[in-house]
């Protein structure tokens, strides 16, 4: 069982929500927002939310991170921060800077020996592929 936590419970966090829940090999075990976690309403039951500032002392118990910041100013930075301590995913998608962001979240990522993946998602990730096809 994959053990799976979602840090941003906006649109594509609860987007997230619901395709963790279809898929039978993955477990929801923690939602993280800037929010007061006590506002935050999700889905799934029994499954904590938690304050960003909380996601250190989860080291350990996530086996991906699923990142549902912007790309205009969170996953710059939550990403590559994260990244040390996770193994994370994330949908950045300002195109110009995917290279620079690649190489933070990926010197990150090696100096933590997690494995992270950007840019997952419709754009640029559908698009990419559409366009490779086309």
């Amino acid at each position: 069982m994959i053990r799976i936590a979602i840090a941003g419970y906006g649109n594509l966090g609860r987007g997230t929500e619901l395709a963790v829940a279809k898929n039978p090999d993955m477990k929801l075990v923690a939602v993280f927002s800037r929010r007061d976690p006590a506002s935050v309403k999700i889905l799934t039951e029994g499954v904590p939310v938690c304050s960003l500032d909380d996601i250190e002392s989860w080291k350990g118990k996530v086996d991906v991170m699923i990142l549902c910041g912007g790309s205009a100013t969170d996953l710059p930075v939550m990403t590559p921060a994260y990244a040390k301590d996770f193994h994370v995913v994330d949908s950045f998608d300002t195109h110009a800077r995917i290279p620079e962001h690649l190489a933070a979240v990926d010197a990150a990522a090696r100096k933590g020996g997690n494995t992270a993946m950007i840019s997952v998602g419709w754009d640029p990730g559908m698009f990419s592929l559409n366009r490779l096809y086309g």
